[in-house]
């Protein structure tokens, strides 16, 4: 399936990190640090990470445990640079990948400088969200209980807000209400995680959003349209794999191939005539040439892998394994 690509703006590269960046030295009373956003799946912890570093780099989606990798955020203020790690959605893992996933997002709990714990104020806190507490309790990381979706709110706010202060009240933490989708709130989050971190040195560029490379970023978008598309026809059985990107001065080619784990599978993704496969790689298409800045030809294949997710062997070739 291919894509013709329109008119877009020169390529603007703030994803790559180069080794010939220097990195400038920061200025007096400078703060830095690693933020780990966690949280219950689809409490919107993608959206959040997205809205403070100001540019799509994490995908969201109204399926739940969209998030597969430990994706950093890069936000740099005058006063701070604040690196946040998206976790996966802490839940009761299934298959093999599940487990990685969840595996993943405990140890950041353990390897960042605050915790930034996320949850939807639009539900009672419950025992997900308690489970996840328990986890935190354990860990000497100071933490935030971010308490996201205020926009969406019921007439009946105060029980569910009581439910919150009480869970942030009986572990001592700070809580900040907010919006991820509108921002409400959220430059006093920002200045409540700042307050939190040390001293420290710009760990990045000051100027870079992310520090996945491109393809990745590439994937997730491809994903993301496969999630938003086919929403629970395909559920999170599929994979991508960018197999090759082609660059010149006028454009950027990508071949990707889908992966799914059954033939039924892949006859939803393409479609009839071709046409979801279609419209899939068209709106994909449309996120890649705003990341890049540039016009795109995509490219795209389906490949049925059989039980991928159970497979530690196919989890590795198509990027998921347990990070130290």
């Amino acid at each position: 399936m291919t894509e013709e690509p329109p008119v877009n703006s020169a390529a603007n590269d703030i994803f790559s990190f180069p080794g010939e960046v220097t990195i400038p030295q920061a200025p007096p009373e400078f703060k830095s640090g690693f933020i780990g956003i966690i949280g219950r799946p689809n409490v919107g912890k993608s959206t959040l990470m997205n809205h403070l570093v100001g540019q799509k780099i994490a995908i969201t989606s109204p399926v739940a445990q969209t998030t597969r990798n430990r994706l950093r955020g890069i936000l740099t203020t005058p006063a701070a640079q604040l690196i946040f790690v998206d976790t996966p959605g802490i839940h009761k893992p299934h298959h093999q990948l599940g487990k990685v996933l969840v595996q993943n997002a405990k140890i950041a709990i353990e390897s960042v400088d605050v915790l930034l714990f996320v949850v939807d104020s639009t539900t009672p806190c419950g025992a997900g969200d308690r489970y996840i507490a328990e986890l935190l309790n354990h860990s000497p990381t100071p933490v935030i209980l971010g308490v996201n979706k205020i926009d969406q709110q019921s007439a009946d706010r105060q029980k569910i807000d009581d439910s919150y202060t009480e869970l942030a009240a009986t572990h001592q933490w700070q809580m900040v209400a907010f919006s991820a989708k509108t921002g409400a709130n959220l430059p006093e989050l920002q200045q409540v995680l700042i307050q939190h971190l040390e001293l420290g040195p710009y760990y990045y560029p000051p100027d870079l959003v992310t520090d996945q490379p491109e393809r990745f970023i590439m994937g997730e978008l491809i994903r993301e349209q496969i999630l938003l598309l086919t929403r629970e026809e395909i559920p999170h059985s599929v994979a991508i794999a960018i197999d090759k990107v082609e660059e010149t001065p006028t454009i950027t080619r990508v071949i990707a191939t889908i992966n799914v784990e059954r033939s039924s599978q892949k006859g939803i993704v393409i479609g009839k005539g071709g046409l979801m496969l279609k419209s899939i790689g068209s709106a994909a298409r449309q996120q890649i040439q705003k990341l890049i800045a540039g016009k795109v030809y995509l490219e795209l294949f389906v490949k049925v892998q059989p039980k991928w997710r159970q497979s530690r062997i196919r989890l590795a070739e198509l990027g998921y394994r347990v990070e130290e």
